[in-house]
């Protein structure tokens, strides 16, 4: 049965599965724990639960972290309902004492008692669960989820190698299809196998359950499919001929993050994908749809042209878009730059003198530190890194004091160009460096040379456009054809190609339209745009798990300053700019209900704000992810009270309902 919530306006919640909290639940949510959710979200008027990826990450908090495609999360399992666990009611009891009062978990130790706790039941069942390997019903799943035969494989594998890495493995570390299976058919790695495919089979049972139970309710799913895989994975382990291990995905420089980003997922490899028809994606996509209704492409961007950084890059600074248009050397020649200067564009002229700054200014210390990883030019005081120097990894490596090798590492990333095609190429490619025009070299240049050059730049940025609309065309009519009865959506932030908007819609894929970045940033105080002009196929939300919370934005940001400049006049003024309460989260709420996009779907924490027992007092503790920080605070954020409790909070569902049916009425 399929929900019919999308023939009109929705209103909807997201959250991570973990976040989730009932009487159930043993120190992080669960996939059952979705049963008394839905309840919740039937009485406030809820009608569409979006969750973040559920797949399995291993040791990884991030649920963009996956260790499989197709795997779901064991900390998800509900140990309790286990046929299997009935004797073991005094340890599940332990587990849920131990951990459940935790206002956020602490993953590694939650996911190490509760693997343990699931090693001893299958122990004491252990003769049951191979009976039903033989002719039962683990036999027929695994016959129908052949994808659990490489992730058994790898992951008792992970475990007798102590959950390192594949690539540190003494064995198996670059096996063969045929390989992976002859393991898998040894009966002295049976058991360890089992293990992971009985824990699988037993969590799509309980997954499926909560969603059968949420379309029930007339309450719709929506999914996430994260676009990267985590290098130590199990799909890139078995499949290394869909990926690009010589480059890594990530995001160009920007504003909070000036040297870029690098993820660390190998990027795809599209020519081998579509040699087999794409069935790994289509496998994917299958396989999500057995849980929901809806599901978030993240990235979508990376479906158009992916940020793709040289393996060995530590930033995401020295990057180029894939696919691209190079400029060759004669292109280069022609516009006036060859011999020495295309070197000096494409090649960092370090000075002695920006050495000797943060080496206590010692000249010839700074001299023998120097020849480690350059060469001298001639008599001068002015240095080339050495060709053995590939990557800014290598200079992290070195023999040198910190100080230098920050320094050298900025060196490093101040060029014009740098090389995009093969480097060990007789005719290589360039690309310009994203932030080109704050390197030493360009500014040195002449306004003839800077023109010629820009003109290249635009040149090949036009040429690069239908590119990238011909690749998404292919790739997201395939994903959007390959399950048309769940609704698309694509996470479209960043830089965002023109060609963008016209695929997506084309496509009836929904954009995201993240409130307090839909501004008019070329106007005057950059107002918002009019939340009844967002396209009726969009999904509006006031967060996303990458950012401060709507209160954090509002109160610490001056976000609601910005806000009521555009939406609430002095005169209508009802709500407080400066603090976020209650009273203002629903006047706010109500407003923003009245979009024109068919799906308002707001973060957990932003309809809490609408009780003020709910809030914590500083709201950066409700956030769920700070990027470009690792720290054990990232992905634990946990409900504040129980799920039954919140279904009988009559302050929020009231709220809430108010909200929703506001919605329905406009």
């Amino acid at each position: 049965m399929r929900v019919s919530v999308f023939d009109g306006p929705v209103a909807g919640v997201v959250l991570p599965v973990s976040a989730l909290r009932s009487k159930e639940s043993c120190g992080i949510g669960e996939f059952a724990d979705l049963i008394p959710f839905a309840d919740f979200c039937e009485k406030a008027g809820f009608r569409l639960i979006q969750l973040l990826p559920v797949n399995d990450t291993g040791t990884e908090s991030s649920p963009y972290s996956a260790l499989s495609a197709f795997a779901l999360h064991p900390l998800y399992l509900r140990i309790q309902d286990l046929p299997e666990a009935k004797k073991f009611s005094a340890e599940i009891k332990a587990l849920a004492m131990k951990h459940e009062k935790a206002g956020r978990f602490d993953y590694r130790e939650i996911r190490n008692d509760k693997l343990q706790l699931l090693r001893k039941i299958y122990d004491a069942c252990e003769r049951d669960v191979k009976k039903s390997a033989d002719d039962g019903s683990l036999a027929a799943w695994i016959s129908e989820n052949p994808w659990v035969v490489d992730y058994a494989v790898f992951m008792n594998l992970k475990y007798y190698n102590f959950e390192a890495s594949w690539k540190s493995w003494d064995k198996m570390r670059t096996p063969t299809h045929a390989e992976i299976q002859a393991r898998w058919d040894n009966p002295a790695h049976r058991s360890g196998h089992l293990f992971y495919a009985w824990l699988q089979m037993r969590l799509h049972e309980q997954f499926s359950a909560a969603a059968e139970y949420c379309r029930h309710k007339n309450i719709a799913l929506k999914g996430d499919i994260p676009i990267m895989m985590n290098e130590d994975s199990c799909d890139i382990w078995a499949n290394p001929e869909f990926f690009r291990s010589d480059l890594r995905a990530g995001s160009p420089p920007d504003g909070p993050n000036p040297t870029g980003q690098n993820w660390g997922f190998p990027i795809y490899n599209w020519d081998n994908l579509e040699d087999v028809d794409f069935s790994w994606w289509k496998e994917r996509l299958k396989s999500a749809a057995q849980y929901y209704d809806a599901f978030r492409i993240d990235h979508i961007l990376g479906f158009f042209r992916i940020w793709s950084v040289p393996d060995g890059e530590l930033t995401g600074a020295l990057g180029w878009t894939m696919p691209h248009q190079g400029i060759t050397t004669q292109e280069l020649a022609a516009a006036g730059f060859s011999g020495d200067r295309l070197r000096w564009i494409t090649q960092p002229h370090v000075p002695t003198r920006d050495i000797e700054a943060v080496n206590n200014y010692d000249y010839l210390g700074t001299h023998g530190l120097l020849h480690k990883v350059m060469d001298r030019i001639g008599d001068e005081e002015l240095w080339l890194f050495k060709p053995s120097v590939r990557h800014d990894s290598d200079i992290r490596a070195a023999d040198l004091p910190d100080p230098v090798k920050d320094e050298l590492c900025r060196k490093w990333r101040d060029r014009v160009l740098l090389v995009s095609g093969r480097d060990d190429s007789a005719e290589p490619e360039y690309s310009p460096v994203w932030t080109y025009y704050n390197s030493t070299a360009w500014n040195t240049l002449s306004p003839e040379e800077k023109n010629a050059l820009e003109k290249l730049f635009r040149e090949k940025r036009a040429a690069e456009e239908p590119l990238w609309k011909a690749q998404a065309e292919k790739l997201l009519g395939m994903i959007a054809a390959c399950v048309p009865e769940m609704i698309p959506c694509g996470e479209d932030l960043g830089d965002v190609p023109r060609c963008v908007p016209e695929v997506m819609r084309d496509l009836s894929i929904y954009g995201l339209k993240v409130i307090r970045w839909e501004r008019e940033w070329d106007k005057d105080g950059q107002p918002f745009v009019d939340i009844r002009r967002y396209p009726e196929k969009s999904v509006a939300t006031t967060s996303v798990h990458d950012s401060s919370t709507f209160r954090a934005w509002w109160e610490k940001e001056g976000g609601g300053e910005a806000f009521c400049a555009t939406f609430f006049s002095e005169e209508k003024r009802t709500v407080n700019p400066e603090e976020y309460t209650p009273e203002t989260a629903a006047a706010v709420l109500s407003f923003l209900a009245e979009t024109s996009a068919s799906l308002f779907i707001l973060p957990v924490q932003d309809w809490l704000d609408l009780d003020a027992g709910l809030a914590a007092g500083d709201p950066e503790k409700e956030r769920i992810n700070i990027p470009g920080s690792v720290s054990a605070f990232n992905w634990t954020y946990r409900l504040p009270v129980s799920v039954e409790e919140l279904k009988k909070n009559k302050t929020l569902c009231t709220a809430i309902h108010k909200i929703c049916t506001h919605r329905d009425s406009k």
